[in-house]
């Protein structure tokens, strides 16, 4: 049995690709879609409640923001780091 991940995965300055979420009363008209982007929140869903569907959100190039879940989030590259 794999370890209880407590911590997201992500934090807020990665760089990562996926697919956007749509919530199920969108879908009529928004459809899931990739994106690549910067993380700017982390939501809830760690410390093993509801991991599955924990939330973040990504900023995209042209300034506008996407909605994803963790699962379907792949790291590109992770935050720096600045180190005092």
């Amino acid at each position: 049995m794999p370890a209880k991940q407590t911590a997201a995965p992500f934090t807020v300055g990665d760089r990562v690709h996926g697919i956007s979420y749509v919530p199920p009363e969108q879908t009529r008209d928004k459809r899931p879609e990739p994106f690549e982007g910067t993380v700017v929140q982390v939501g809830s869903g760690y410390a093993g409640v509801d991991r599955d569907r924990a939330y973040l959100w990504v900023l995209l190039r042209d300034g506008t923001e996407r909605q994803a879940l963790v699962r379907d989030t792949t790291l590109i590259e992770p935050a720096r780091r600045v180190v005092s």
